[in-house]
């Protein structure tokens, strides 16, 4: 298994219409996500073997995004059925194409309730990359399980990255996020953030110290998602700003989810320790996930959006 992807798998309600917020909203439309599901589909779609591990409701919902993973070619032996908590819905709502307000009906959810002793150990100890974000570090027995595969699969040898992810509605408070945060980075090899989360970290959202800082804790890769202006990488030793692609946003939902997954597709199929990657090497990886990342925002939804490698390829050649 090249990439193996752990938390939570969702049904996303996005809204009939952007420039409304969540209470003007005359609609929802159900679609699949969850940014470690979405980041394991990405994946598959850009010719990666990628897994997920995660619980969901024993539920018509649950059943049916364990299907659709099915169909997009994710290994789903990770996924467990929960008979007594429903599959996790997000309400979305839209106010402009660039940004979205969340509400999660989880009470709690299936998400949150996968344990230890449900984990496919075979599985964690033969993926050469373990990703996870930090809504599964936010509750019991989810977080422990993280920590768990986290110390399985890093036993073994695996990549372990790290989407920050903050969701600011689902922490009792800021500082709770911080410390949960700061408390894992030791234990992760690359970590994700965006210009919010680094200030959250670092209180700066200088790009050159921020990710420094950050690369203190442990990490050996930081990468900055910058929107439209691109990314940004620090690994210690070099950095540099990656420009991204001016595109027609439609939706920017998920965008995050898809440069990751393009990101680690790179970085897996290149076989070589982070430290052994050459700066122009880290440069390339990041333009092609900003491919990634632009070509999702061209459609409504993430799953749906997400394109296949030989659309990111097409897309390169004529950029």
């Amino acid at each position: 298994m090249d990439i193996v992807c752990l938390g939570e798998l969702l049904i996303d309600m996005f809204p009939a219409e952007v420039g409304r917020s969540m209470t003007e909203v005359s609609a929802f439309r159900p679609k699949p996500g969850g940014a470690p599901a979405n980041v394991a589909v990405a994946a598959a779609r850009l010719g990666a073997q990628s897994g997920f591990i995660g619980k969901v409701g024993d539920d018509p919902f649950g059943h049916h995004l364990e299907n659709v993973l099915k169909i997009e070619g994710v290994d789903t032996k990770g996924i467990r059925f929960d008979s007594q908590a429903r599959t996790t819905l997000v309400f979305i709502a839209m106010p402009d194409v660039h940004s979205a307000e969340f509400v999660f009906y989880r009470n709690p959810g299936a998400d949150m309730l996968l344990r230890p002793e449900e984990l496919p150990v075979i599985t964690l100890q033969s993926t050469g990359c373990l990703h996870f974000g930090s809504l599964s570090l936010i509750d019991e027995p989810i977080r422990s399980t993280t920590l768990r595969a986290i110390e399985i699969s890093r036993a073994a040898g695996a990549l372990i990255s790290f989407d920050v992810n903050y969701r600011p509605a689902l922490w009792d408070s800021r500082e709770e996020a911080y410390q949960r945060v700061m408390d894992t980075l030791p234990l992760v090899d690359l970590v994700k953030v965006n210009e919010t989360e680094l200030d959250l970290l670092t209180g700066s959202e200088e790009l050159e110290n921020g990710t420094r800082a950050l690369l203190s804790h442990g990490p050996r890769l930081c990468v900055v998602t910058l929107g439209a202006q691109g990314s940004f990488f620090q690994n210690g030793l070099d950095s540099a700003l990656i420009s991204g692609f001016e595109v027609e946003t439609v939706d920017a939902t998920g965008c995050g989810d898809a440069f990751i997954a393009g990101l680690l597709t790179q970085l897996v199929k290149a076989n070589q320790a982070l430290v052994d990657f050459s700066t122009s090497e880290f440069t390339e990886a990041l333009r092609y996930a900003n491919a990634v990342g632009a070509l999702t925002a061209l459609t409504q939804g993430v799953i749906p959006a997400l394109p296949y490698a030989a659309q990111v390829d097409n897309f390169l050649s004529k950029h």
